[in-house]
């Protein structure tokens, strides 16, 4: 019995021990992960804000494209690419997801969902987007020397889609912002 009770009176405080030891390095792993955190949704929210600028940036630009379009859309002698040429070109913003595609390939666990629904839609329209500007690109690639109403019309419904989704996007990265 007295082992028994010495036993217990040197086991019971190494446990004491060790328990506590254990609550201090998790409470020390959240706080980091919280110090982490907090970093990260900084860096991902100026990032966001300088893609909503530059988006905001881009929209008047695209829109004298637009603009130039309907001017010419009915002259035979003006090519699609010297309507480009008239107007500032061919613009699209620069949105920004660099932080978030790395805690997306490390912490993502760590993301509250909200935030992590909202950003993997942020990405998704970032690449719809993409892609409309890739479709724009290659039409105006293949057509870019036509002069008839038919091509300037196709191209100019190209870019107002574009500048729809550069809204969408944009309206999701305020949306974010405000969470």
């Amino acid at each position: 019995m007295k082992r028994v009770s010495q036993l217990i009176r040197e086991v019971v405080p190494v446990i004491i021990g060790i328990l506590i030891a254990l609550v201090i390095n998790n409470w020390n792993e959240e706080r980091k992960d919280k110090k982490y955190l907090n970093q990260v949704y900084s860096t991902i929210a100026a990032e966001l804000e300088e893609s909503s600028r530059d988006i905001e940036n881009t929209l008047p630009k695209q829109q004298i494209l637009i603009d130039s379009l309907n001017k010419y859309m009915n002259d035979e002698t003006t090519s699609i690419f010297e309507i480009i040429n008239k107007s500032e070109g061919i613009q699209g913003p620069n949105v920004k997801l660099h932080t978030w595609k790395a805690v997306a390939n490390s912490k993502v666990e760590l993301i509250e969902f909200e935030k992590l629904s909202s950003l993997s839609e942020i990405e998704e329209s970032k690449k719809y987007l993409e892609l409309k500007l890739q479709k724009s690109l290659d039409f105006l690639i293949e057509n870019g020397k036509e002069t008839n109403q038919e091509k300037k019309e196709i191209f100019m419904f190209l870019n107002q889609d574009i500048i729809l989704g550069e809204k969408y996007l944009q309206y999701e990265i305020k949306e974010f912002l405000n969470q």
